[in-house]
């Protein structure tokens, strides 16, 4: 279903290659920080629309490139995460995936053989953390944690500070498929306990009394002293969580998680919570290879022997391939742009052939898909979603679905100008909007016909509406 909301894509920066997220810093409301698969992360001018690259990690980075060269792949840099209090100390955050270089803090891989590559998690530090164009030093690097996966691909990667404070951090269950074989228990790293793949974790990054002493482990984690539980792990039972996000007006916590064969899913975090891989794949009983024809079977619907629950069932999950391929996990829309979008998930879908997919969930949590103005798809992969400051929101991918080539764009999701109502259209109703709002913007994030942003509603906005009309003055 298409909804109501209409919206067009306008480009802030390409010739990336991969991006994948958009995390604004504080001190610096006009930038986005994007991380971009091969190892950069990029500082994006929102309003000039320049670039330069913040941190050159490629270095450290594996080599690109899981089935040879110009192939697709699921490692490389990930996650990008500053610090709330940024502006006081520089420290900001990354997930990389890095070729073996010394023991992991965490394995699941069995005596004498090697895990296929490393997770890490870094600080990094910003000498002048004011300056909007600064360039941090390599050498800055400081290691927290080393994880050893056992296929190249459901590295999770996401990471983020909570309103608490405290650092999260999403791996997927190592790879492979249907959570088994080589670095995988028998019941799947989705439901062991003991290590933390497959799992979402929290962290304090600058308290010591984790097992290698370089973060903390907040007491208040749900698992702390409990026997067969990481004391890290704040929820478990995930196989790709690909990007997750934290509601910044409700705390909430959602993570798209990206299913085998049949479902793809949106859930909400719960501390303890156990969503079912390899259980449960969605909402449904999951039987290995169980699937014909990629559609869902009996075999899905009763439980398999010796599950245990309960499970968390996701808010809202959709069937694949027939409506999507791997879900790409969003925001909840906070921004003033899009009335129609407020307070809504905003997600979408990797897709095929460079359409990509943009969804948003109603107020019944349906799945509606976004309406574009101009154009019929999203016309890239789509590789993930950003955030800047103001909680406007931006998709970003690729043409090509791998880590090369310099295809990759950032677009910021934005009404059409003077259109106050999303619908598609400048006329009558927007007119009235804009007559209603007429006068001091005394709270700009409640005043959507301040076209001009001058802080008031005036002949000015009224000239661009009417420079934007779309439908007939009679």
């Amino acid at each position: 279903e298409v909804g109501a909301v209409h919206v067009q894509l306008e480009v802030v920066a390409d010739g990336l290659v991969a991006p994948n997220g958009g995390v604004a810093a504080p001190g610096h409301p006009d930038r986005l920080f994007v991380p971009d698969q091969p190892g950069e992360v990029w500082s994006i001018n929102l309003e000039t629309q320049d670039k330069h690259v913040l941190l050159d990690a490629s270095d450290i980075v594996v080599e690109m490139g899981a089935f040879g060269p110009g192939s697709f792949d699921e490692r490389g840099l990930l996650g990008l995460a500053f610090r709330p209090d940024f502006m006081a100390n520089g420290l900001f955050y990354t997930y990389t995936s890095e070729p073996e270089d010394g023991e992991a803090d965490y394995s699941t891989i069995p005596p004498g053989g090697d895990p296929h590559h490393q997770s890490v998690i870094r600080e990094w530090t910003v000498d002048d953390p004011a300056d909007p164009d600064a360039v941090v030093d390599p050498d800055t690097s400081r290691e927290l944690l080393r994880i050893d996966q056992p296929q190249f691909n459901h590295n999770g990667g996401a990471i983020a500070f909570g309103p608490d404070g405290m650092l999260y951090i999403a791996f997927g269950d190592g790879g492979g498929s249907d959570d088994q074989g080589d670095g995988h228990p028998c019941i799947g790293n989705g439901q062991e306990t003991s290590n933390p793949l497959g799992a979402l974790l929290r962290i304090d990054p600058l308290g010591s009394n984790s097992p290698n002493g370089e973060y903390g482990i907040p007491a208040d984690n749900p698992f702390v002293d409990v026997a067969g539980f990481v004391d890290e792990i704040w929820a478990y039972g995930l196989r790709n969580p690909w990007r997750f996000s934290f509601d910044f007006m409700t705390g909430d916590l959602w993570a798209a998680d990206v299913g085998q064969h049949d479902i793809e899913e949106i859930n909400i975090i719960e501390a303890g919570g156990n969503y079912g891989w390899a259980y449960m794949e969605g909402s449904f009983y999951f039987v290995p290879n169980g699937h014909q024809n990629g559609y869902i079977t009996d075999m899905f619907i009763e439980p398999a022997e010796g599950v245990e629950g309960p499970f968390l069932d996701p808010v809202v999950e959709y069937h694949n391939p027939t409506e999507g391929i791997a879900v790409i996990g969003g925001f909840v829309y906070r921004g003033d742009r899009i009335p129609g979008l407020s307070g809504r998930y905003v997600f979408g879908d990797w897709s095929v052939n460079n359409t990509g997919r943009i969804f948003y969930l109603d107020d019944g949590n349906e799945i509606v898909e976004l309406s574009l103005i101009d154009q019929d798809d999203v016309g890239i992969f789509v590789q993930s979603f950003g955030e800047d400051a103001d909680g406007e929101l931006y998709v970003m991918g690729n043409t090509t679905g791998t880590p090369f080539e310099n295809t990759g764009v950032v677009m910021r999701i934005a009404p059409k100008v003077g259109d106050l109502n999303s619908d598609g259209t400048v006329g009558g109703a927007d007119l009235g909007i804009l007559l209603s709002e007429w006068g001091p913007c005394p709270d700009p994030d409640q005043c959507p016909a301040d076209l001009t942003g001058n802080g008031a509603v005036g002949g000015a906005d009224l000239g661009i509406l009417l420079a934007n009309w779309t439908v007939d003055l009679d």
